[in-house]
C-alpha cells in the first residue's frame, strides 16, 4: 500500500500523471485529495504566469536606436524579474507543502507490516537486542513482552517499531527519536487509536492499538507503562525474559 509521503512526492514530481497506483491511494484518502487540489491549482497559476509577455515586446524600433536599446534592456529586465519570482513561487510552494500528520503517518506505515500483529510469543533477549541498541536503547524489567521488533525506515530516519502485549491484545510502540513533539496527542485514524507522547531529549513515542473498544485512557497508561521502561542509554544488557 503506497504510504502518504510516497504519494505526495510522486504528485510533486508529475502533478498531471495518471499512476493507477496513484489513483488508488487518492481515491481512498480525502487528505491526499486535497493535497492534490493544492498542487494543480498551483500549475494553473504558474502556467498563466509563463503567458506574461513585457510591455515592449510587440513595438517594432529601428536597430541601433537609444530607444530600442532602452526598451530591449528593459523587456529582458522584467523577463529576468518575471522568471525570478515564478522561481521563487515554486521553490516556497514546494517548501511550504504541509507535510501529513505525525500520526497519520505512524498509521500510514502500520500497513506496511501486516505480520507485526501476528506474533504472540516474547522474543529473546538475542532478537530484541539489535533493534534496541540502534535506538541507544534498553528495556526495564517492567516493560510488557515484547513479540515483535523491527528497525524501520520512518520519515527518513531508522527507528525501533515494537509490537507489546497488553490485557487488552497487542499494542504497537514506534519510538521516534527525531520526531519532538510539545505535548501528547491523541488520534483515532483508518480504525486505530492512540496517543504521540514527548520524551524529552529523545523525540517521543507514539502506541495505538487496533483493538474495537479500546478506550484513550487505556492508551495513555499503556504508553505511560512503556515509556517508563525505556532505558536511554545505557550500556547494559536487555533484561532476559
Amino acid at each position: 500500500m503506497m504510504h502518504h509521503e510516497q504519494y505526495r512526492r510522486a504528485v510533486l514530481a508529475n502533478p498531471l500523471g495518471n499512476d493507477p497506483e496513484l489513483e488508488a491511494h487518492r481515491a481512498h484518502c480525502e487528505e491526499c485529495r486535497t493535497f492534490t487540489g493544492g498542487v494543480l491549482a498551483f500549475e494553473h497559476r504558474l502556467v498563466r504566469a509563463l503567458r506574461v509577455t513585457t510591455p515592449y515586446s510587440a513595438r517594432i524600433l529601428p536597430f541601433g536606436s537609444r530607444t530600442a536599446v532602452r526598451h530591449a534592456k528593459g523587456g529582458r529586465w522584467l523577463a529576468l524579474a518575471a522568471s525570478t519570482a515564478i522561481a521563487f513561487v515554486v521553490a516556497a510552494g514546494i517548501w511550504l507543502t504541509p507535510r501529513s500528520s505525525l500520526a497519520a503517518d505512524v498509521v500510514a506505515h502500520m500497513a506496511g507490516e501486516p505480520a507485526a500483529w501476528k506474533g504472540h510469543a516474547a522474543l529473546s533477549a538475542g532478537e530484541l537486542a539489535p533493534v534496541l541498541k540502534r535506538a541507544n536503547m534498553t528495556l526495564d524489567p517492567k516493560a510488557p513482552s515484547v513479540s515483535y521488533a523491527n528497525s524501520c525506515d520512518f520519515r527518513g530516519q531508522i527507528v525501533p517499531h515494537l509490537v507489546v502485549q497488553s490485557p487488552r491484545g497487542p499494542v504497537t510502540v514506534m519510538v521516534l527519536i527525531h520526531e519532538s513533539v510539545s505535548k501528547a496527542s491523541q488520534f483515532d485514524e483508518q480504525g486505530y487509536r492512540g496517543t504521540i507522547l514527548p520524551v524529552p531529549q529523545h523525540g517521543s513515542i507514539a502506541v495505538l492499538m487496533k483493538e474495537p473498544g479500546t478506550t484513550a485512557a487505556e492508551i495513555d497508561a499503556i504508553a505511560a507503562q512503556v515509556r517508563s521502561a525505556i532505558v536511554w542509554g545505557s550500556s547494559r544488557s536487555v533484561i532476559e525474559r
